[in-house]
C-alpha cells in the first residue's frame, strides 16, 4: 500500500490523466453502442413454469407471440351502454386498433365480449391484443390524448406494465446531504471535496462498464440505480478514512507524502479489506439463482471495485495536489506556528466510550432490547409482488385497479391458470371432474370451460379468484388447490396438474429466493468470518461481528415490513399504499447490510487491535478504538443513511424500499450495534477478544489490515489495566 501511495503522490499529473482516458474511452463507447438492459426472463422450475409450459402446448405458442392489456371505463353521466358512450368509445377503439403492433380489440359492444360490460357498476372494459414485441406506446398516446364526455377512461393490464426506469435527481440529493456533513466535521471545503470527488469518479467509471457490459450480460435497469446507489455511499466512506487519516498525520507534524503513505498504509488497508467484504458479500447472490439479482449484485459489486481502487490512486493523487489545504484555516495556522497535536482520545467519542465501559452488562441487554423491538415487523413479513392497487393513490394503474375491481371484482385482472397434462382418457375425464369441481372452491369466483390441445394430451381452465394477486386469500386459495384440491383430482390416474399466474408464478418465485436466502446469509457469514479471524487473529471479534451483523439486517427487514408492508408513510414517499415486500429486497438488504456491517467492524476492530498490539490492555483498546474512529464512523453512517434515504423518494418501490431498509440498518449499525453493542460486549469478554489458537495461528496466513502501527505519543500512554 505505502508504495502504491508514494507513487501516486509522486506522479500525481499521471494517475489524473489514467482516470481521464478511462472515462473518455468508456463514454466514446457508450455512446457508439448505447445501453442494452433487458429483465431476465429466468424462472426457478415451479408448478407455474410448468403450467405455462402447458399452456403454451394448448394455445400451440401462440400464447408467447401476444400480449393483452384492458382498456377500461365509467360513465358518469348515462349508461354505460348508451348511444352517446357506446359511439365515443368505438371510434376510439378503432383508432387503437389502427396502430402498428395491435393484433385485436374486442369491445364490449360486440357478442365476443358481452360478457365485458357491469351494468351495476355502470363500466366496460375493450381487450387490446399486442404482438409481443409490439411499442405500446402508440396506444398510450391515443388512450392518453382521448378528450371524452361523460366518461373516465383508463387502460391496464400486462401490456401496459412498464418497467422501472432508473431513477433521476436522489444522486444530487445524497451529494448534498454528504457535503454538509463532510464540511461540519472537517471545516475545509477541499477536504469536505475530496471524498465526494473520489466518490463520483468510482461511480462513472463503474456506471459506464456496467452500460457496457449490459451488450454482453443481462443486466436490468435498476442495476444503474443500485450501483449508484452502492457506489456513492461506500466511495465517500471509504474516502473519508483515509482523508482523515492523512489529517491526522499532518497536525501529528509528518510531511504530507509521508501522511499520504501512513493513511494508505492504515487506514486504506482497511478500506481494501472493507471494500473486499462487501463485494463477497455482493457477488455471493449468485447462490440466489435469479438473473435479475445476480446482474444487480454484480453491477454494485463492479462499482464498489472502482470506489476502492479510486481511493487508493486518485484519492493519494488529489492529496498530495492540495498538501496542507486538507486542514482548516485555524489548523493550517496551527502547524505553521509549530504547534503539533498529540490526538489523545477525546470528544463525544471519548465521553461516550468511557459510558459504555462503566456498566457493560446493563449496555449490552439494553442495546439488544432496541434492535429486537426495531426488528419485531420481520416477523410478520409476507414476500410476493404487488399489483396495481397498492399504487400510488392518482396515478393511472391505480385508478384502473380501483374502477375494475369495482366492478367486476378484486381478481378481474388476477387470473389463475389450471394447466393439465392428460396422457390417456381417464386422465382427461379427472381433468373434466376437477374443472366442475373447482367453481365450488371457496375463493374462486369463475372458472372458463376447459380447452385442450389439438393432440388431446394438454388442456387448461381459468380461475378468476375473489382477491387481488397480491391478497393473502389469494395465496390461501393457491395453496389449497395445489394441496388439497388438485392432488384428489390426480389421485390413481395419469393426470398432472399446476397451477399458474402472476400470483402463482410471484409465490413460486418468492418461496424459491427466501428458500435459498439461508444458504446466502450463511456463505457470506461463514466468509467474512474467515476473513476477520485472518485478519485479527481471533474467533471471538469475528463471531461478534457475524451476529451483530446479522441484528442489523434484521433491523432493516423490520424497517421495511413497517414502512412497505404495514404501509407506515409509503405514500409519502410516491410508492403507494402497503403490501407484500417484493422477493428482490430481502436478498439485496441481506447481501449489502451484512457487507456495509463489515465494513464499520473493519474500521473499528482495526483501531482496537492495532492499539491492543500496542499496549495487550483491551479496556484500553476499545475505548481507543471507539474514540478515535467514533467520529468518522458516526459520519460515515450519517452520510450513507443521507444517500440511501434520497433514494427512498424517486417512485421505484423496489429502490425505495432497498433505500429505507439500508437507510435505517446503517444507521442502527453505527450508533447502535458498531459504537453501542459491540465495545460493551468486547469490554465484557476482555482478553478473550484475541485468543487465537496456535494450530489456527500456524495455518493462517498473515494479513496485516493496520499497517506499520505508528509510535505512540508519550502523552497518550496509560497504565496497563487487567481485563
Amino acid at each position: 500500500m505505502s508504495v502504491l501511495a508514494r507513487w501516486c503522490v509522486r506522479h500525481r499529473k499521471t494517475v489524473f490523466a489514467g482516470w481521464l482516458l478511462v472515462v473518455v474511452g468508456l463514454l466514446a463507447l457508450v455512446i457508439v453502442g448505447g445501453t442494452a438492459f433487458k429483465t431476465s426472463a429466468e424462472m426457478p422450475d415451479s408448478q407455474s413454469s410448468k403450467a405455462y409450459a402447458l399452456l403454451a402446448r394448448v394455445s400451440g405458442g401462440a400464447g408467447e407471440a401476444t400480449t393483452a392489456g384492458r382498456v377500461a371505463w365509467h360513465a358518469t353521466a348515462g349508461s354505460v351502454t348508451s348511444a352517446q358512450v357506446r359511439q365515443q368509445i368505438d371510434g376510439l377503439l378503432d383508432e387503437v386498433g389502427r396502430q402498428p403492433g395491435v393484433v385485436s380489440v374486442v369491445s364490449p359492444y360486440g357478442e365476443a365480449g358481452a360478457r365485458q360490460v357491469a351494468p351495476s357498476a355502470n363500466t366496460a372494459y375493450a381487450q387490446v391484443i399486442l404482438r409481443s414485441d409490439a411499442d405500446v406506446a402508440g396506444v398510450e398516446q391515443v388512450l392518453d390524448r382521448a378528450a371524452l364526455k361523460g366518461v373516465e377512461l383508463t387502460y391496464g393490464g400486462t401490456a401496459f406494465d412498464h418497467q422501472p426506469q432508473p431513477s433521476h435527481g436522489g444522486e444530487a440529493v445524497g451529494l448534498v446531504v454528504a457535503l454538509v456533513l463532510l464540511m461540519l466535521m472537517f471545516r475545509s471545503w477541499w477536504a469536505s471535496w475530496l471524498p465526494l470527488i473520489t466518490g463520483i469518479a468510482g461511480v462513472v467509471v463503474s456506471l459506464l462498464l456496467v452500460v457496457v457490459a449490459s451488450h454482453v450480460v443481462t443486466l436490468d435497469a435498476t442495476s444503474i440505480t443500485m450501483a449508484s446507489m452502492m457506489g456513492l455511499a461506500v466511495g465517500i466512506d471509504y474516502a473519508l478514512f483515509i482523508v482523515n487519516r492523512t489529517r491526522k498525520g499532518l497536525l501529528a507534524g509528518h510531511s504530507v507524502a509521508d501522511a499520504v503513505v501512513r493513511a494508505a498504509d492504515t487506514s486504506g488497508r482497511a478500506v481494501v479489506f472493507a471494500g473486499l467484504t462487501v463485494i463477497v458479500a455482493l457477488a455471493g447472490i449468485r447462490v440466489v439463482g435469479m438473473g435479475v439479482l445476480t446482474g444487480m449484485g454484480e453491477a454494485a459489486a463492479v462499482t464498489v471495485a472502482c470506489t476502492v481502487l479510486a481511493a487508493l490512486t486518485l484519492l493519494p493523487a488529489l492529496l498530495g495536489t492540495l498538501g496542507v489545504k486538507v486542514l482548516s484555516k485555524r489548523q493550517r495556522a496551527q502547524l505553521a506556528e509549530g504547534v503539533v497535536e498529540d490526538h489523545r482520545p477525546g470528544g463525544l467519542a471519548a465521553g461516550w466510550a468511557r459510558l459504555v465501559q462503566r456498566a457493560p452488562w446493563l449496555v449490552v441487554p439494553l442495546a439488544l432490547v432496541a434492535v429486537v423491538v426495531l426488528a419485531a415487523p420481520v416477523l410478520q413479513m409476507r414476500v410476493g409482488d404487488t399489483d396495481a392497487s397498492s399504487d400510488p393513490s392518482g396515478s393511472r394503474s391505480h385508478r384502473y385497479a380501483v374502477m375494475t375491481s369495482t366492478a367486476f371484482g378484486a381478481g378481474f385482472d388476477n387470473p389463475l391458470v389450471v394447466a393439465a397434462s392428460t396422457p390417456d382418457a381417464r386422465s382427461k375425464q379427472a381433468f373434466a371432474q376437477l374443472a366442475d369441481r373447482l367453481a365450488g372452491v371457496p375463493g374462486v369466483v369463475s372458472v372458463t370451460p376447459v380447452s385442450a390441445s389439438a393432440d388431446g394430451t394438454a388442456g387448461m381452465t381459468t380461475i378468476v379468484p375473489a382477491g387481488s394477486a397480491q391478497a393473502a386469500e389469494t395465496a390461501d386459495l393457491i395453496e389449497r388447490l395445489r394441496g388439497d384440491v388438485i392432488p384428489s383430482a390426480e389421485a390413481g390416474t395419469g393426470l398432472r396438474v399446476y397451477v399458474g399466474g402472476k400470483a402463482a408464478s410471484s409465490q413460486d418465485l418468492a418461496d424459491a429466493l427466501m428458500g435459498r436466502l439461508p444458504l446466502y446469509l450463511g456463505i457470506i457469514a461463514v466468509l467474512g468470518f474467515l476473513l476477520l479471524a485472518v485478519a485479527y487473529r481471533s474467533f471471538l471479534v469475528p463471531l461478534v461481528g457475524a451476529l451483530s451483523n446479522i441484528t442489523s439486517i434484521l433491523v432493516g427487514l423490520g424497517a421495511i415490513t413497517a414502512v412497505f408492508q404495514f404501509g407506515w408513510g409509503s405514500e409519502l414517499m410516491r410508492v403507494g399504499s402497503g403490501g407484500p415486500i417484493m422477493y428482490i429486497v430481502p436478498v439485496m438488504i441481506v447481501g449489502i447490510v451484512f457487507g456495509l456491517s463489515m465494513d464499520y467492524q473493519v474500521f473499528l476492530v482495526s483501531r482496537m487491535h492495532e492499539e491492543w498490539r500496542h499496549t495487550g490492555d483491551n479496556r484500553r483498546a476499545v475505548r481507543v478504538g471507539v474514540s478515535e474512529t467514533g467520529r468518522v464512523i458516526a459520519t460515515a453512517a450519517l452520510i450513507m443513511v443521507g444517500v440511501f434515504a434520497s433514494f427512498a423518494f424517486g417512485g421505484q418501490r423496489i429502490v425505495a424500499a432497498i433505500g429505507v431498509g439500508l437507510a435505517v440498518a446503517v444507521l442502527i449499525d453505527a450508533f447502535v450495534v458498531r459504537m453501542t453493542l459491540v465495545p460493551a460486549l468486547m469490554t465484557v469478554l476482555g482478553r478473550y477478544n484475541w485468543w487465537y489458537p496456535r494450530w489456527a495461528e500456524k495455518v493462517t496466513p498473515h494479513v496485516a489490515v493496520e499497517g506499520t502501527p505508528e509510535t505512540q505519543p508519550a502523552q497518550e500512554r496509560e497504565p496497563a489495566a487487567v481485563g
